[in-house]
């Protein structure tokens, strides 16, 4: 889909329910690892569901947008999911972890 189409697309679909989670991990390298290692994952149905990644100050910054509720709250549910998974694994294996 291009960006003309995107837009237009867009402007017909009702973004009605939205949140933002924020996850601050105090460093600017352990949220750039986590953005990459989630940002491979697209929605599922992004007709029904925006997700907009950005990190600023070791903070990672999430934007959720749905058509519905249901829509909302199971994107967010399985992103906080792969999210603790991402953030276990840098708990456990990037203290001193060579590239």
């Amino acid at each position: 889909m291009d960006a003309q189409a995107s837009a237009m697309f867009d402007a017909q679909t009702q973004w009605e329910f939205s949140c933002d989670l924020e996850v601050d991990f105090e460093s600017e390298e352990n949220a750039s690892m986590v953005y990459s290692a989630l940002a491979v994952d697209k929605e599922l149905q992004p007709d029904k569901v925006k997700r907009q990644m950005s990190i600023s100050d070791g903070k990672l910054s999430v934007h959720f947008e749905a058509v519905e509720a249901r829509f909302l709250r199971a994107s967010f549910s399985a992103f906080v999911d792969v999210l603790t998974l991402a953030t276990k694994t840098i708990e456990e294996f990037g203290q001193g972890m060579e590239l």
